[in-house]
């Protein structure tokens, strides 16, 4: 059932972008050393960008990971309840949805 308020109580699947960063990390250091190796410093620049953000989305992650079941919950937490006073953030005026 929808609530309309699952942007605010959405979970992000923190363990699976965990993982899948640190799969494109192992490429991208792959890939900015084969690269160096090989004489191709373009596409090792490339790589090497790409190893910065993807170090930088881990350590997004992991931040958020640690601030604990707030941001995380675990499967023993029930999702957040809707606000009782309506949409935290309701549109411009004039805009209203009738139900």
């Amino acid at each position: 059932m929808r609530t309309g308020s699952e942007p605010v109580t959405a979970r992000s699947a923190l363990r699976a972008r965990f993982w899948l960063s640190v799969w494109g990390l192992v490429w991208t250091v792959f890939g900015t050393v084969a690269f160096a190796l090989v004489g191709r410093p373009g596409w090792a620049a490339a790589c090497g960008v790409l190893w910065l953000l993807v170090t930088t989305d881990m350590a997004l992650i992991l931040r958020h990971m640690r601030q604990g079941p707030h941001y995380q919950p675990g499967r023993d937490i029930p999702p957040y309840r809707p606000l009782d006073g309506g949409p935290p953030f309701p549109g411009p005026p004039g805009r209203r949805r009738r139900p």
